[in-house]
């Protein structure tokens, strides 16, 4: 059975009530959750199931290698029954931060026009990877990415076919994750004025939520790759 994604739609909800639909791969799957799997670059939702005074912790979120369209949440200890009715919480504060930097990774994308060769999102850092030898200069990024974020952009998604994606091959920007196939539509993430590309992520839904940002380190990673890692400014990132 396929899990609904009620995380694609709406980023900032943080709970549901789901049935429990399968056991296994170290975890349950469900009918419906709130859980971000581990995608895309991003690292997947953690928090708890919760039936009456029974608490389940969820160590991680992944799409499941055995059943099409399913995602497993992992579990420690004995996983809940198959056909219960569970509450799906999210760790609101990881989720907070993937938000965040992820919608960040975005504004980067618009100060380096490059394509992208890897990407991490996690609730610690954010590092993307350019298909480029040009040198970066951390200054002017930080100084980018303050403007972006204090110019208040709206940030929104919205799905397109297969067809449209395919007569504007710009909008891919990522040469190591390319958008899912077969389903007919894809989602794309907008931030208005300043970037338009395919994303299945959790984003927030203004620049200004993602707050104050630096560039915690700059790597060459090879003649044709050059890394940047952003942290939020209240730590020391990754």
């Amino acid at each position: 059975m396929m899990t609904e994604e009620l995380f694609r739609e709406d980023a900032a909800l943080l709970t549901c009530e789901a049935t429990v639909t399968g056991q296994g791969e170290g975890g349950v799957t469900l009918d419906r959750t709130v859980c971000y799997p581990l995608g895309g670059g991003q690292a997947g939702d953690t928090g708890w199931l919760v039936a009456g005074e029974q608490r389940w912790r969820v160590t991680d979120t992944r799409k499941s290698k055995e059943t099409p369209g399913a995602i497993v949440h992992l579990v420690e200890g004995d996983p809940p029954a198959v056909g219960l009715v569970v509450r799906v919480e999210v760790d609101a504060a990881r989720r907070q931060a993937h938000r965040r930097f992820h919608t960040a990774t975005h504004l980067l994308c618009a100060l380096l026009p490059y394509p992208v060769d890897g990407c991490s999102i996690t609730d610690t850092y954010a590092r993307l990877d350019f298909h480029t030898d040009e040198p970066f200069d951390k200054h002017a990024i930080e100084v980018g990415l303050a403007r972006l974020v204090a110019e208040a952009h709206p940030v929104r998604h919205r799905w397109i076919s297969e067809e449209e994606l395919d007569a504007n091959p710009g909008l891919v920007r990522s040469m190591s994750v390319q958008p899912p196939r077969g389903l007919g539509r894809v989602r794309v993430l907008e931030v208005e004025g300043v970037d338009l590309q395919p994303c299945g992520g959790t984003h927030v839904s203004n620049t200004a939520e993602i707050g104050a940002l630096v560039v915690t380190k700059i790597e060459k990673k090879s003649a044709k790759t050059r890394r940047v890692v952003l942290g939020f400014a209240q730590s020391s990132g990754a």
